[in-house]
């Protein structure tokens, strides 16, 4: 495993991140394709075995159980300091004025509410889902900064907005002298490169790391098109932020794979790892040999000619997952 710090900032986390919206409860609001404590063990051993120690979870995951499982996890096959541990806040966990969003009130709720479900007393990168155009930002930036303050957060992330919303939040952290965001969990493949236009200089200007979401486009870049898995028939997100008609883009992926011998998975990670702003994409297991496949890309090195191909039918696009 590769281990590079997390933008400019002194934290340094694996090049591969273990993504665990995977992880849940069906019974208590997961998703029909999440995996219980049992079906996740072999994907968490293996991510100890092959050096994958940044976990990224979210509150809304599973409705909270996914932090559950992570956090059961890290007390049985690892140990707390071991692990960067990321999770998220915004996406309604209740109905309450504290359940949702970016208010003072419900940054300081849900930070309490995972630390309870994760079982530490901390987590290393806390990080706001969205954006939130209903608070003040800077509200939600001096709150965070006081999560920091008291000890139950290292660092701050963000997720997934315009370029503009998060400079501002930036420029008043900085403004007030509070602690500011040292990644961005945005979203980029093959098939979603809109971050290149405005996001990514700005977080190499800041010295704000990337963590990729989504960086096989929910799997479509890591099989042939029409193929289908279980989580493909049963993820509606997918259907609103990715193109029906891209086949041209996992053609190439698959023409640039096949030549190599190596799976297509390999091929569109190497590809998002180019990017010199990436820190570690996050890579959403439902098997172990994901996670191999995965570390494998590590050591590919694609060539201009396999670039030029694997980009060659990209059209512009709306950004989605915003």
């Amino acid at each position: 495993m590769i281990y590079r710090r997390l933008g400019s900032s002194g934290l340094k986390v694996s090049r591969i991140a273990l993504g665990c919206m995977s992880f849940g409860d069906i019974s208590r609001g997961g998703n029909p394709w999440v995996l219980d404590d049992a079906a996740a063990e072999p994907i968490f051993r293996r991510a100890l075995e092959l050096g994958i120690t940044f976990w990224d979870t979210a509150n809304i995951y599973g409705h909270g159980t996914s932090e559950e499982i992570v956090g059961r996890a890290i007390r049985t096959y690892t140990r707390r300091e071991d692990i960067v541990l990321a999770t998220k806040v915004s996406r309604p966990m209740h109905d309450g004025p504290g359940g949702s969003g970016l208010s003072r009130k419900a940054i300081l709720e849900q930070i309490d509410a995972c630390l309870t479900r994760l079982g530490t007393d901390y987590v290393d990168l806390f990080q706001i889902h969205r954006w939130d155009p209903e608070t003040p930002v800077e509200e939600t930036m001096e709150a965070l900064h006081d999560v920091v303050k008291a000890g139950k957060a290292r660092y701050l992330g963000a997720s997934s907005m315009w370029a503009w919303q998060f400079a501002k939040l930036q420029h008043v952290a900085e403004r007030h002298g509070w602690t500011k965001f040292v990644a961005m969990q945005n979203q980029y493949s093959l098939m979603q490169r809109e971050e290149e236009r405005e996001m990514f200089g700005l977080l190499a200007d800041q010295g704000v790391g990337s963590n990729p979401w989504s960086p096989l486009a929910k799997g479509r870049l890591a099989r042939a098109w029409g193929g289908s898995t279980v989580r493909s028939g049963n993820d509606p997100v997918a259907d609103r932020i990715f193109a029906a008609d891209d086949r041209s883009i996992v053609d190439a992926v698959e023409g640039v794979a096949a030549a190599r011998g190596v799976p297509m998975a390999q091929i569109a990670l190497s590809w998002v790892l180019r990017n010199p702003v990436v820190s570690a994409p996050i890579v959403g297991a439902t098997d172990p040999q994901h996670l191999t496949d995965a570390v494998a890309a590590l050591d590919l090195t694609l060539t201009d000619d396999e670039v030029a191909v694997l980009e060659g039918t990209y059209s512009p696009r709306l950004p989605t997952g915003y």
